[in-house]
Parts: structure tokens; C-alpha cells; sequence
């Protein structure tokens, strides 16, 4: 099938529909000159807060400052462990090498790519402090068992929710509803991006939530005052104004998202290629009380000659990406951990077959089924 390039990821086609109310947006802002912290901030806090089902929201400057400040909040430090999956992106372990504690990797469940809940008691010593469950590519790690050891062992959870933002459990709770802290980012490409680095934390608790506040501004209040060290980690008025914007459209670009993969999914079966080794994305809460059980902010296949794979759809075109293709643990900046090589083998596997297709919501029927076939030609070939 002869197509035009099909993107990864296609923001010129999400943007131009609502080209004219972001920058009308992005005018209000300047014109008002209240760029640090301005009234869209709040409005924004307002309006993430609720969509996820929380009290607070409190405005950072990424979604890695996101996890960085949840964990300040929790007072992690020297000499605290805190655990992570072996598979996420870097910053999900990096935040806690920053502040001086140890990551401690656990396994993940190959259905969902997620923290395998079963294999967290045993990485659990008296330094365990939290428990970092990502839910990544857009669907929640099963909490309850999380939830269950870390009530157990009183271990703060910080949901780390990057990719997920109003993805629903089994139970309809939203990310980042269920732990002490849930951390979103908006970078671009994330299903509700802004227009550079962007974040936001969210918390029932109105302990943690002054203390993030307080945490985001250098840890003064007043102003000038410092009874604590935080940083800065504001979120940019620009940034809040663009993603004010765009929560409106938030929830119909999931549901074209879904759609999209259930175009996959009945173009895979028909196609074949299932009995060619292609595994796709499980959606384990499908059915449940959730609606947006998985928010397809990835859509990742398993599959095998990954690579020439990449490289076969790249010559033709069709963009997609390796999320991700090192583990934590074989990363040399962790080596003085004292892990093996094959200490974690469900994200070894992960790693070397994961392979994540175009999903974004302005992708056509016609584009889809090209990536398909593109995908039958190789295996066939």
C-alpha cells in the first residue's frame, strides 16, 4: 500500500484544529505579563486536581521535577531504598539516585509492562521508604496489592503517572488518585502535552500538598523565608495556559486513541501475524468499571527482529520508537548496585522486543492498516 509517511506522533494534526483558542491563549498570558505563576497555574490545578479524582494540585516544572519533589515531600534521603520497576523511563530511578537514596528494582508483569506487585515484598528491607509504581504506556499497575504492602510495611506510593493521565483501574480510580502522591507530565508528546516541559503533582493530603507548594519555590513561605531546601520547580503560566486549553479535548482524544487499537488489534488477528510471534498490548482492566482502562499513550507490540523491524518500517516511512531499550539495571550509571545481568528477566524481554506504533487520535483507518501491512510484508518477505 502506497501512503504518505506516517508519523509516530502527528502534533501539527492535533493542533491545528484548536490553533486559534491556544494562541488566543497564549496572547492572554503575555498580555497580562503574570508569566511565573500566573492565574492559568491555578485554574490548571483546579482542573487536573478534579479530573483526577483529588483535593490538590500543585504545578511543577516537568514530570520529572514531579517525582523529584513527591519524593522530597516524603522526605527521602541518604540511606533510604526505594523501590521501582526494572523498566520505565530513566527518570523514574534517576529522581531517587538525585536525592541521594538507593532504587531498588523489582520486576514487571509482562501483560502490562507495569511493577509485578507479587515479587515487591521480597526487594523490601528496614531502609525501604516507597514504593514507585509507574503506569506506564497509559495503563495503571494493579495498585491494590501495591497498595496492600505498602500499608503493611507503611511505605509512602508515589504513582508515577507521566504516561497516564486519567487512565482508570479496575475499580474507576484515576491515576494518581490511589497513592500519598500521583506525578503527571505534559511534555509534548504525552496524551495531554503542552507546548515544552510542563508537570503537576496531585495528593488528597493537605499536609503534602503545603508542602509541595512550599517545596516548588525554594522552599520558602513567606517569600525569603526558608524553614526547608526545595527548588525551583514552578510551572510556567505559558505552559498552564496551553494545557488549560487542551483538557478540554483531553477525554475524546482517548476515545480515539482506544479506537485506534481496536483497529490494531482486529487488523493483527486478521493479518496473522499473531501466529507470527507479534504479542500485542493486553488492556487488563477492559470490561471493568473503568472507561479509560488504557489510555494508549503508547501502543506497544512485542515482537521478534525488533530492530530490522524498526529499520524496515523506517525505510518506508512509518515512524516508531523503543521504549525501552536498556533496563534499569544493565544501565552503567546503576552497575555499583550490585545487580546481574539476569536478574530481571521480564524487562530484559521487554526491552529487546517492545516496539511502540503510531496511536496518536488523528491517525486514519488507512494509515493504520499501511502499518499493519507494512508489518505482514516484512514477516512474509
Amino acid at each position: 500500500m502506497s501512503i504518505q509517511k506516517i508519523p509516530l506522533l502527528d502534533l501539527k494534526a492535533q493542533h491545528d484544529p484548536i490553533r486559534s483558542k491556544i494562541l488566543a491563549a497564549i496572547e492572554k498570558v503575555v498580555d497580562s505579563q503574570a508569566f511565573i505563576m500566573g492565574p492559568e497555574v491555578k485554574t490548571l490545578e483546579e482542573r487536573i486536581a478534579a479530573y483526577s479524582q483529588t483535593k490538590h494540585g500543585i504545578g511543577v516544572s516537568s514530570g520529572t521535577d514531579a517525582l523529584l519533589i513527591a519524593l522530597m515531600a516524603v522526605d527521602i534521603g541518604p540511606g533510604d531504598e526505594v523501590i521501582v520497576p526494572d523498566y520505565s523511563f530513566f527518570a523514574t530511578a534517576g529522581v531517587v539516585s538525585r536525592l541521594g537514596a538507593k532504587p531498588v528494582f523489582v520486576d514487571i508483569d509482562p501483560r502490562t509492562y507495569n511493577l509485578s506487585p507479587e515479587l515487591i515484598e521480597k526487594a523490601i528491607t528496614p531502609k525501604t521508604k516507597a514504593i514507585v509504581p509507574v503506569h506506564l504506556f497509559g495503563q495503571c499497575a494493579d495498585m491494590d496489592p501495591i497498595l496492600d504492602v505498602a500499608k503493611r510495611h507503611k511505605l509512602a506510593v508515589i504513582e508515577d503517572g507521566a504516561q497516564a493521565i486519567g487512565a482508570e483501574y479496575k475499580n474507576g480510580k484515576r491515576s494518581g488518585s490511589m497513592g500519598d502522591i500521583g506525578c503527571f507530565s505534559f511534555f509534548p508528546s504525552k496524551n495531554l502535552g503542552g507546548f515544552g516541559d510542563g508537570g503537576m503533582v496531585v495528593t488528597d493530603s493537605d499536609e503534602l500538598a503545603e508542602k509541595l507548594r512550599i517545596l516548588r519555590v525554594h522552599g520558602s513561605k513567606p517569600k525569603y523565608y526558608h524553614k526547608i531546601i526545595g527548588g525551583n520547580f514552578r510551572l510556567d503560566t505559558i505552559q498552564a495556559a496551553v494545557v488549560n486549553v487542551k483538557l478540554d479535548y483531553l477525554d475524546a482524544w482517548t476515545t480515539r486513541r482506544q479506537e485506534n487499537a481496536a483497529v490494531y488489534r482486529k487488523l493483527f488477528r486478521e493479518s496473522g501475524l499473531l501466529e507470527r510471534g507479534v504479542k500485542l498490548p493486553e488492556a487488563v482492566y477492559e470490561g471493568s468499571k473503568a472507561k479509560h482502562f488504557h489510555i494508549y499513550n503508547q501502543f506497544a507490540i512485542r515482537v521478534p527482529k525488533r530492530d530490522a523491524l524498526r529499520d524496515a518500517l523506517q525505510q518506508q516511512g512509518i515512524g516508531s520508537e523503543v521504549y525501552y531499550p536498556v533496563p534499569f539495571h544493565l544501565q552503567e550509571c546503576f552497575q555499583g548496585l550490585g545487580y546481574a545481568k539476569n536478574d530481571f528477566p521480564q524487562s530484559q524481554v521487554a526491552a529487546a522486543e517492545s516496539l511502540a506504533l503510531p496511536i496518536y487520535p488523528e491517525l486514519t483507518n488507512l494509515q493504520i492498516n499501511a502499518v499493519v501491512g507494512a508489518i505482514n510484508r516484512f514477516f512474509v518477505s
